[in-house]
């Protein structure tokens, strides 16, 4: 199940849809990441790293917490 649902992160991330003029507007900016690693690298190494359910978790909390009114930043894995 963990190949898996890194291999759906890969796949994520290597597709142009997600960074379209409609979620430019929609984060009410050009950069659609606010924080670094990206949401999409950092739910993929906490699934690398803890395992299928408990990285999914970990890299929902991070999506929960990316908003525009966030600050954003350097936020790695520990």
């Amino acid at each position: 199940m963990k190949k898996v649902i890194m291999k759906l992160i890969r796949a994520y991330q290597k597709t142009k849809f997600f960074r379209s003029a409609f979620f430019r507007q929609l984060f009410i900016t050009d950069a659609v990441c606010r924080f670094r690693p990206t949401c999409s690298e950092y739910t993929y190494q906490a699934v690398k790293k803890y395992g299928a359910a408990k990285g999914l978790f970990i890299g929902l909390k991070r999506v929960l917490r990316c908003h525009p009114w966030s600050r954003g930043g350097s936020d790695p894995l520990t």
